[in-house]
């Protein structure tokens, strides 16, 4: 994987900078003698104007528009992803926003037909009805021509199945038929990869999973580099008010200083883990682009700068998942990734087009012979 630690000439940080520097100062700001290192959360929906001039620029006035908790952790994000940046009070709300700010009726949008299951529930259901025209692709290809697409949407690595698409390449094909590209860059994080470096216009995700990493906050974000598309995004999100809260931008920014060293963790966990259920009679596939061998390896080798600790595997059925989850003492039942604790859902469950036995296995940060010991023994339990 590329080890680059540096930032690029677009004003995002300062060469050199390694990542775990980056994410304890991203945001940061500068010191001030008697003040904290980052300041509280700021808790208000009016603010005081000027008597007799009103509301000013650059002066906050109301919170659906205003508050600088949030600026800061926007600043701070902005910073990791390489452009300016956006936060939503989900990672739906952002992906939704990309979608209904940039489409129009007589558009044509293009989905990864193996990605986010609810990105294509909600284009589905309200993308038609105001004209837009819905498409589908698998992530791995082949790929339609996009000469009239307006906007492309990829996720890689794709959500659950964990394919890999080579961003620069579309994103070229979309461009030159005048076309918008937005990557999902839930998964991998901007320590794992930069849509924006690779030609993408948006860079889209839930913060939820991996780059908040602590399962007790919901936050999404949008980033860009063009002024014009990143206030669309911010007059969008003013009108529609899918703001998040004041302490759950706070608790974003206080966990995005351990970012790297979680990832370090789980990527170490998961190619630990994808070694075992490879070699394990209960377990029918596995796919980690991480590893040698898998579909996806040298696409994430070329693009990627670290791989995510998600491990997608199939066993026979839903029992043998519900034996696995039953025996397993350090692995959660939950459906959310990239926290703390290692945790596994059934995907089909959920609606995702996807085998019975096929588990999403998002690694936490346990020690990694302690899970592997314990996900040994769920996978026997699995074959009983």
């Amino acid at each position: 994987m590329k080890g680059d630690s540096s930032v690029d000439a677009n004003g995002s940080g300062p060469l050199g900078r390694g990542d775990g520097t980056r994410v304890v100062h991203a945001g940061v700001p500068a010191a001030v003698a008697g003040e904290p290192f980052l300041p509280s959360p700021v808790f208000g929906a009016p603010y005081h104007l000027d008597p007799v001039a009103g509301p000013q620029a650059g002066v906050d006035g109301y919170g659906r528009s205003d508050n600088r908790t949030y600026r800061s952790l926007e600043k701070a994000i902005g910073d990791l992803e390489g452009g300016e940046c956006v936060v939503f009070a989900s990672g739906m709300a952002a992906i939704t926003a990309v979608l209904l700010a940039t489409l129009r009726a007589g558009d044509a949008v293009v989905l990864p037909s193996d990605g986010y299951y609810l990105t294509r529930a909600f284009a589905g259901e309200h993308l038609p009805g105001r004209g837009v025209e819905v498409r589908t692709m698998p992530t791995s290809g082949p790929y339609p021509a996009l000469d009239d697409v307006r906007l492309l949407l990829l996720e890689t690595p794709s959500n659950p199945g964990l394919d890999v698409c080579d961003i620069a390449d579309l994103a070229a094909r979309a461009h030159a038929g005048g076309g918008l590209v937005a990557v999902d860059n839930t998964t991998p994080t901007p320590l794992g990869q930069r849509p924006l470096d690779l030609g993408a216009d948006f860079s889209v995700a839930s913060a939820t999973k991996a780059l908040t990493g602590h399962s007790d906050m919901l936050l999404g974000y949008v980033c860009a580099r063009d002024p014009q598309l990143i206030e669309t995004i911010r007059t969008w999100r003013a009108r529609t008010g899918g703001i998040p809260g004041a302490f759950e931008a706070w608790l974003a920014h206080r966990s995005l200083g351990t970012l790297d060293l979680r990832l370090a963790r789980q990527t170490a966990n998961a190619a630990a883990v994808t070694e075992l259920l490879a070699d394990h009679p209960a377990v029918a596939s596995v796919r980690w682009p991480g590893r040698a061998g898998d579909p996806a390896y040298e696409a994430a080798a070329r693009q990627m700068r670290r791989i995510p600790g998600v491990v997608t595997f199939v066993l026979a059925d839903k029992g043998a998942v519900d034996r696995f989850l039953g025996a397993s003492e350090l692995v959660f039942a939950a459906t959310s990734f990239g926290g703390l604790h290692s945790s596994a859902d059934r995907r089909a469950q959920w609606g995702d087009d996807a085998p019975e036995g096929l588990v999403r296995f998002s690694c936490g940060v346990e020690d990694t012979e302690d899970l592997l010991a314990d996900v040994r023994r769920a996978l026997d339990a699995a074959l009983s």
